[in-house]
């Protein structure tokens, strides 16, 4: 790969042309919530996972499926209940009786994408059978380990207003997805469109497959060589690391609202994003900009707030929006 400035910059102009085709074809189906779609982009190019978090109607399960379609990637959807076992998901040994012979029969997990809806409905031995395969990207059955296909991405959903029937994930779980993503309500304008587009009966839209599982593999490649300055090194390592001890950087008021901070996952995932939404934008390196623009997302679900910070109506969000506001911009 080049090492140059321009260079890099050049081979990212050529390989992210796909982008803005993907981007139309998604927009046949969804209106609007280009931010979410974004984010989608961001981890399948950096290999980390997403949770969306949103009321019920904003096209979140609309979204994964159809980025799925435009990938050429296979795709399961996989509706979490409170009665799912870790069979339903990974799969298991099947024993045939007249040979005494056990057979492997896998489960959905088998695919490139797999949409986790409504993922905290899930129990504990189901959401521990997920969290291998997010982390390790292989499934055990048995005694054998299975490795699953590449790329392999959880597009998590969960629903922020319902909580009976559900299970919180565990930070540790959350904290093996890359990134967070709260979306909202359209605006009024795109809502007329959803209106006028999908207050039909019958609505079928198709969608053109834009790029292959290959060259998805090989535009990380360009994404890892995405150049980024060791200032813009030093200010992603001072912003993780205002989340522990934010005296040291002048945010005395936010002592005693964080119970913990960001781990160093969120050093590795606010660079990786940053250069990921820097291929997005067709930029060969990384501004500033770009880790303001995805460390929301990075950090929501990272930095745990304190009993006092609850007492105070202080989020996560807010103490997350203070460090950015207050670090200084290189």
């Amino acid at each position: 790969m080049p090492t140059d400035v321009k260079q890099i910059s050049e081979v990212v102009k050529n390989e992210s042309g796909f982008v803005d085709k993907l981007r139309k074809e998604i927009g046949r189906v969804i209106v609007g919530q280009a931010c979410m779609i974004d984010r989608l982009l961001v981890g399948l190019l950096s290999n980390g996972h997403v949770l969306i978090e949103g009321v019920p109607g904003l096209a979140k399960t609309t979204a994964v499926a159809t980025l799925a379609r435009t990938l050429r990637l296979s795709f399961h959807r996989l509706q979490f209940t409170p009665d799912l076992l870790p069979a339903d998901l990974i799969g298991t040994l099947i024993y045939n009786p007249k040979s005494g012979d056990f057979t492997t029969r896998k489960g959905p997990i088998f695919a490139n994408i797999i949409l986790a809806d409504e993922i905290n409905r899930a129990p504990a031995k189901v959401q521990s059978a997920l969290l291998e395969a997010m982390q390790e990207r292989q499934v055990t059955i048995g005694d054998t380990t299975y490795p699953l296909d590449k790329p392999f991405l959880v597009m998590a959903t969960q629903n922020p207003i319902e909580h009976e029937g559900t299970y919180p994930l565990p930070e540790a779980q959350v904290d093996r997805f890359m990134l967070k993503v709260k979306i909202t309500y359209p605006e009024k304008d795109e809502e007329r469109q959803i209106m006028d587009r999908m207050a039909l009966t019958a609505v079928t839209v198709n969608v053109e497959p834009v790029i292959s599982p290959e060259d998805i593999m090989r535009v990380r490649g360009v994404v890892d060589e995405i150049y980024m300055d060791e200032k813009v090194k030093d200010y992603i390592l001072n912003i993780v690391f205002a989340t522990r001890s934010p005296a040291e950087y002048k945010l005395k008021e936010l002592e005693g609202l964080i119970e913990y901070g960001a781990s160093p996952r969120a050093t590795i995932y606010l660079t990786l994003g940053a250069k990921a939404y820097a291929f997005i934008q067709g930029r060969g390196y990384v501004t500033p900009q770009d880790v303001k623009s995805i460390g929301m997302d990075v950090l929501r679900h990272r930095v745990i707030v304190s009993y006092e910070a609850e007492a105070e109506d202080m989020t996560s969000e807010d103490i997350v929006q203070k460090i950015f506001d207050s670090v200084e911009v290189p």
